[in-house]
């Protein structure tokens, strides 16, 4: 039997970001309050029933914060960069660089973690991460299943 849990974290993590390769308006910096989507799965609960100890997730969560919270992320190839991290030395935003923008794949950046994260907690090889779905809103999102 396969058993499986979800957690969101839904309170918003208001990140501004760019698309600068995009022929869009999406290149130009725009924000969203990202929410963010996990799904895990065992075949065997832990000594409690539980497939992850959502209490735990807290330290899952203020990694999310440290790169999306309040955050202007921007990737390491956009010709602007240079911009972004003199704002950054002002005082004006908090720069996050990552090596690809855009909602897809923040998933795929948070997923990575997300592996990492149950590994170093104990719950990997029992518990696995079957999904990370990302969210700008109701109606825009993107999910890394590997």
């Amino acid at each position: 039997m396969k058993y499986q849990s979800t957690k969101r974290f839904d309170t918003g993590f208001s990140c501004a970001f760019r698309q600068w390769v995009a022929d869009s308006h999406c290149r130009f910096i725009h924000g969203y309050a990202l929410s963010f989507k996990f799904i895990f799965e065992t075949d065997e609960l832990d000594k409690r029933n539980w497939v992850v100890d959502f209490g735990s997730l807290k330290g899952l969560k203020a990694i999310l914060e440290d790169t999306f919270d309040h955050k202007t992320v921007i990737a390491e190839d956009d010709p602007h960069l240079e911009y972004f991290k003199q704002g950054h030395d002002l005082g004006v935003l908090e720069l996050v660089v990552v090596p690809a923008g855009g909602c897809e794949k923040f998933a795929e950046m948070t997923y990575e973690v997300t592996e990492q994260w149950l590994t170093d907690n104990g719950y990997s090889p029992r518990c696995r991460l079957v999904s990370v779905e990302v969210s700008e809103h109701g109606a825009n999102s993107a999910i890394d299943t590997r």
